[in-house]
């Protein structure tokens, strides 16, 4: 069934993140989709009718490859470089992983992708957090799903499980200011985030849609 109608099936990566986990509890409760797939490095800790949840290697693509079924790919899939420990590390999971997910996607028949990326993201840029996102970008719109999405976000506002102390400072900095900067420099709720993935899945129209700060803070408002 294509996104919009009754029984849409989704399958979310990255489910346990900051945006993802919010990604999966307002699909858990939209009576639009009839279930929701995870695939997940650590258990989620959410129990639902409609959920499959499913602790994999993303590294052993065989193994989880016929998993990747449905009517819509969410990926929010990321990691730091601190978590990971290096950039090499953080890109095989960045864009290594995603990219294998997209593809098993893609093979498998799933007719819409959704990216969570970041604002600036250009496989051009010199800074290489920007540039891996532009990468997992252009690599993604290559497959050539039916419907691809791609959210830009900028900073997000949300309370995270990992300690990330310069976000939480540029958070602090931030918030106040939020009435009056610009959507690019204004820290974005998780939440807004989540509705904006939701609304451009279900969006029929074919092709890809970017959606850059601005648009994802109308999007996830309730806006077009």
């Amino acid at each position: 069934m294509s996104p919009g109608g009754q029984g849409t099936r989704a399958v979310v990566v990255g489910a346990t993140g900051l945006v993802g986990s919010e990604l999966l509890r307002l699909l858990l409760g939209d009576e639009r989709f009839a279930s929701v797939t995870v695939l997940v490095r650590r258990p989620t800790g959410t129990a639902h009718p409609k959920l499959a949840e499913h602790l994999v290697r993303f590294d052993a693509p065989d193994a989880w490859s016929a998993l990747v079924r449905g009517d819509v790919l969410f990926s929010a899939l990321g990691t730091t470089i601190q978590a990971a420990g290096s950039q090499q590390a953080q890109r095989s999971v960045d864009h290594g992983h995603q990219l294998a997910i997209a593809r098993a996607a893609r093979a498998n028949g799933v007719p819409a992708y959704v990216l969570v990326s970041s604002a600036g993201a250009s496989p051009r840029s010199r800074i290489f957090y920007s540039r891996m996102k532009g990468e997992i970008e252009r690599d993604v719109e290559a497959l050539g799903f039916a419907r691809t999405r791609i959210l830009r976000p900028g900073l997000l506002d949300g309370e995270r499980r990992e300690r990330r102390p310069g976000e939480r400072l540029a958070l602090g900095l931030l918030r106040p200011l939020a009435p009056v900067l610009p959507a690019p420099l204004r820290p974005i709720p998780v939440a807004l985030v989540a509705r904006a993935a939701v609304a451009a899945a279900l969006d029929p129209a074919p092709g890809v849609r970017r959606y850059e700060p601005a648009d994802l803070f109308r999007l996830g408002a309730g806006g077009r």
